[in-house]
């Protein structure tokens, strides 16, 4: 008996080591475009395990890759949150791809750059040609990923649910210096989670989001042309890719109007698509245990709608 207590101990060991490993890849390793030269580093806040939660100040953007045992051909590429000032690497991140990976999914972290004028030039497009050159560079290495080149989805949080949304939208538009149109930047499927929307332009401009995400709009007084850009729902078409939406309608800092816009656009251009809306959780509940009820039980939404796609 003792022995068998001893063996399953060491199998669950193991396998939480597998899966706490990860890989990584830079995204631009001949020179990040749009550097801005400085003294700054990137900065990393530690919960009291010594385990980073979130990171700001990123200058280097890369993908984390977790490679599961026995891969299905799936791949996903996630979006952290944290209202583009910094990453939540931890809950939204790590997290979130060691569930992706314990299903046969193979998932990349996406550590984008974060509008910063002191980091880079023309810091409004930078997310987005992070999370273009990270389909670009998974698309053109999927045999070597062992993954299919036609199952590549993307999944956001919060402010990543805007990056998402972004992208997912706006695959015809190559932002930056790179233009590579061998690749096709269209995301196969996409997952929002308490996402941010743009319903209008102004619709973040009122308490408790007022300025959330005047770093990517450029200030106070974004253009016209800007906030036209990142109102996503304004570039849906017949071609955007499958999406599922999930939120919760008590969310105190971005509510649901902009979500449910957004899928009233999807189902108008007849894109494949659900919206779950919650009771109650709040925002920022990932798959973090709190109390907070039926929501906690998201990802298994999410895994059911990933089989009827036949991705799981």
């Amino acid at each position: 008996m003792r022995k068998r207590i001893i063996g399953l101990i060491s199998f669950l060991f193991i396998n939480t080591i597998l899966f706490a490993q990860y890989d990584s890849v830079f995204l631009y390793p001949t020179g990040v475009p749009g550097k801005v030269n400085n003294n700054l580093t990137e900065r990393k806040k530690i919960d009291k395990q010594g385990v980073v939660i979130s990171v700001s100040g990123v200058q280097n953007p890369l993908l984390y890759i977790y490679l599961p045992k026995k891969p299905n051909g799936t791949s996903i590429i996630i979006y952290p949150g944290g209202g583009y000032v910094s990453l939540s690497i931890e809950f939204e991140g790590h997290a979130i791809a060691k569930w992706f990976a314990e299903r046969g999914i193979t998932a990349f972290i996406l550590k984008y750059r974060l509008p910063d004028d002191l980091f880079m030039t023309n810091k409004a497009i930078r997310p987005l040609q992070d999370a273009q050159q990270a389909i670009r560079l998974i698309r053109k290495n999927a045999a070597k990923y062992n993954i299919d080149a036609k199952k590549i989805g993307i999944i956001g949080f919060s402010a990543g649910g805007h990056l998402a949304a972004t992208e997912a939208t706006h695959y015809n538009f190559p932002v930056g210096e790179i233009v590579d149109t061998s690749i096709s930047l269209r995301p196969d499927f996409v997952v929002l989670v308490y996402p941010g929307m743009y319903p209008n332009a102004n619709y973040f401009r009122l308490p408790p989001v007022k300025n959330l995400f005047d770093n990517v709009l450029g200030g106070d007084n974004p253009a016209d042309s800007l906030k036209h850009f990142f109102s996503n729902k304004l570039y849906i078409t017949d071609n955007t890719p499958p999406t599922l939406m999930i939120l919760a309608a008590n969310d105190y800092l971005l509510k649901p109007d902009g979500a449910i816009d957004f899928f009233l656009e999807l189902q108008k251009h007849h894109v494949p698509s659900e919206l779950h809306i919650y009771e109650k959780g709040g925002h920022g509940f990932a798959l973090k245990k709190q109390n907070l009820g039926h929501v906690e039980q998201w990802d298994k939404e999410l895994e059911g709608w990933l089989k009827d796609k036949k991705l799981l």
